[in-house]
């Protein structure tokens, strides 16, 4: 049994990473939060003095901003869903007895390990360019015109490029979700006569509650933030412009820091708005 001695020796030992984690989180948000209120140019006459709010004014103003709000939902909301559907049917494959089982888990699972920037490279050059990528000699080979997928498609595009990184992130934990399923639970239902949809239903979903809600908040967290895949493929065109890549112009590409500053704390408001509203509805499993 911890003493009181133990605990404060603990906390001390714990004090230099907590106030190195907080120090990491709350510096560059006082930065952000500060540049906010000020019109600062680094290119053009530097500190121009404070503006109060105006910055907030402008942002959400702009023609772009709701757009860039509702392409970045989009974005998450289509990435969580597929990744979250084939994520539960991979795990299951993954979890019937196969030759070469190992081999296999590792090749669904190295997707997630390439940086976004290189797979997105891979995805624009390989497979998605209307002249030489794959997909354009299967269109040719069956007598179709190829599709320009990052011009004519190119909100699904992302969002299949994202899934792709994404889907071994989910796969692995509803795989681990799944493996700790008891199986005599199933062994019961099948020897009850319980068709395999139904025991799916009634006992493995339920069981993937936690794991599922795990997977969506955590997706979530790092999807409102994509910005990598966009700027490899599309730049930003094409309706993908995302509310981190409208910041980026607003900071580099414009050189307006104190615009961008803004648009910073509008992004923190809509990733506090998104994740109140996850843990609501589907953060619930986390105490069931």
């Amino acid at each position: 049994m911890a003493t009181q001695h133990s605990r404060s020796a603990a906390r001390v030992m714990m004090a230099p990473a907590v106030i190195l984690l907080l120090g990491w989180m709350l510096i560059p948000l006082t930065m952000t939060l500060y540049f906010s209120f000020k019109k600062y140019l680094p290119l053009r006459g530097g500190d121009l003095g404070w503006v109060g709010f105006d910055n907030y004014v402008r942002f959400v103003s702009s023609s772009a901003f709701w757009p860039s709000i509702q392409t970045t939902l989009i974005i998450v909301g289509g990435v969580l869903a597929i990744t979250v559907s084939l994520g539960v049917l991979l795990a299951i494959l993954l979890n019937q007895p196969m030759w070469g089982q190992g081999i296999v888990r590792i090749l669904v699972i190295a997707p997630f390990f390439v940086m976004p920037t290189v797979s997105a490279l891979v995805w624009k050059n390989m497979f998605m360019d209307p002249n030489y990528g794959l997909l354009a000699h299967l269109w040719k080979f069956f007598g179709a015109t190829p599709v320009e997928w990052l011009s004519q498609a190119s909100l699904p595009s992302i969002v299949m490029i994202v899934s792709w990184q994404w889907l071994p992130f989910a796969t692995l934990i509803l795989l681990t979700a799944i493996q700790s399923l008891d199986s005599e639970q199933l062994e019961a239902a099948e020897m009850d006569g319980a068709p395999p949809i139904k025991r799916f239903g009634f006992i493995v979903l339920p069981h993937l509650g936690r794991a599922i809600t795990v997977v969506i908040l955590i997706q979530t967290i790092f999807l409102l933030a994509i910005f990598a895949e966009i700027f490899v493929t599309t730049g930003g065109a094409f309706g993908t412009k995302t509310l981190s890549y409208l910041i980026f112009q607003r900071v580099l590409e414009s050189q307006n820091i104190g615009l961008g500053s803004a648009g910073g704390v509008y992004a923190i408001i809509l990733a506090n708005i998104v994740a109140i509203f996850l843990m609501r509805i589907v953060g619930k499993n986390l105490d069931a």
